[in-house]
């Protein structure tokens, strides 16, 4: 089968990954699960892992087929599958877990010790097929396309899990902020308006983004080159300040606004990354607000999320390519050419 698989990190996102024929994924364990692959999105965290960014945190066996926001078909299933069958659509959680160690039994699915990440730390999606199991697939609901929800297999629900922590310091009135209305922050934009009842500022560089940002529920919308965006929320939050900050962006720029921006007591969280955090400590004793970290998302998060298409409330903007077209779409992420989600199709 055809598979995009990176053998070197580099930052020449033009010949970032390769195409090679590889063998076919086989079941080998009792709940090990193989899906047709019908969508795969790409992700900005491709670029990163193709940069080399995640090898001081993870392990990385190279070569390594790439993509970790996969649905499709289940083709195969080893004996003790119960919740999938052969034929079903489903969309696929990148994080395979053990369900034993102690965080698994908390609850706190992401803190697996002993997990594997399809495209991070295990082959992935950009492929005819991936291997996975049977505590990382949801069923999905009839008429739910698996092409263009699979995105939400890692976009959707880092943005959903992000939402659902700043929604517990919402109440109806208050201002929250969203930075950045691309890939990520057009669902959790999305998520934020069908789950509060805050007033939203949506803040991008681009005018189609904020365009996008006024139809899909920001109340107001804010250009930070032409505009002084700790003023703009000032008044807009009749000095208040945003009770939570999601920031979708996380460069340098955009985590130095938390100290002007945030409420006495309020939250800056921290969803896309690449940038750093150099604020005085005292700035946070002063209006004791939080940055706080954002990875994926639980299982059961990503069943929510699933519930929330199945009822209309999250729309996902896609635009799909071939596999062989994987380079393509690198280089035009990298130069923020692609609204909404770009999703592979194997």
């Amino acid at each position: 089968m055809r598979a995009a698989r990176l053998h070197e990190y580099t930052h020449d996102m033009s010949a970032g990954l390769s195409l090679d024929e590889v063998d076919e994924p086989q079941v080998s364990t009792p709940t090990e699960v193989v899906v047709s692959v019908e969508g795969a999105g790409w992700c900005q965290t491709d670029n990163h892992i193709i940069e080399g960014m995640w090898e001081q945190y993870v392990e990385q066996p190279l070569p390594m087929t790439l993509g970790h926001e996969n649905a499709g078909t289940v083709v195969e299933t080893a004996e003790e599958v119960e919740l999938v069958s052969e034929g079903d659509q489903v969309i696929c959680h990148p994080v395979q877990t053990c369900g034993t160690c102690r965080p698994c039994r908390q609850g706190e699915t992401m803190y697996c010790e002993n997990q594997s990440f399809n495209g991070l730390t295990t082959d992935g999606g950009f492929a005819n097929e991936l291997l996975t199991s049977e505590r990382a697939v949801i069923p999905l609901p009839d008429g739910v396309d698996p092409v263009d929800i699979a995105p939400h297999a890692d976009a959707g629900i880092t943005a959903y899990h992000a939402v659902k922590k700043a929604v517990d310091g919402l109440n109806p009135g208050d201002t929250a902020v969203v930075i950045g209305v691309g890939g990520l922050g057009h669902i959790g934009l999305q998520c934020l308006d069908a789950m509060s009842a805050a007033d939203i500022v949506a803040v991008d560089l681009k005018e189609s983004a904020r365009d996008l940002a006024a139809d899909l529920g920001a109340r107001y919308t804010l250009d930070p080159e032409n505009e002084d965006i700790a003023s703009e929320v000032a008044d807009i939050s009749d000095g208040v300040g945003a009770a939570q900050v999601l920031d979708f962006v996380g460069a340098d720029e955009t985590t130095a606004l938390a100290p002007d921006l945030c409420a006495a007591g309020g939250d800056h969280h921290i969803i896309g990354y690449g940038g750093h955090i150099h604020e005085p400590a005292q700035a946070l004793v002063n209006g004791e607000f939080s940055y706080r970290g954002n990875i994926v998302g639980r299982y059961t998060e990503l069943q929510e999320l699933v519930a929330l298409v199945e009822r209309g409330e999250v729309d996902l903007h896609t635009t799909r390519y071939d596999l062989s077209e994987v380079n393509d779409v690198a280089v035009a992420l990298e130069a923020r050419e692609i609204d909404g989600r770009a999703v592979i199709t194997p």
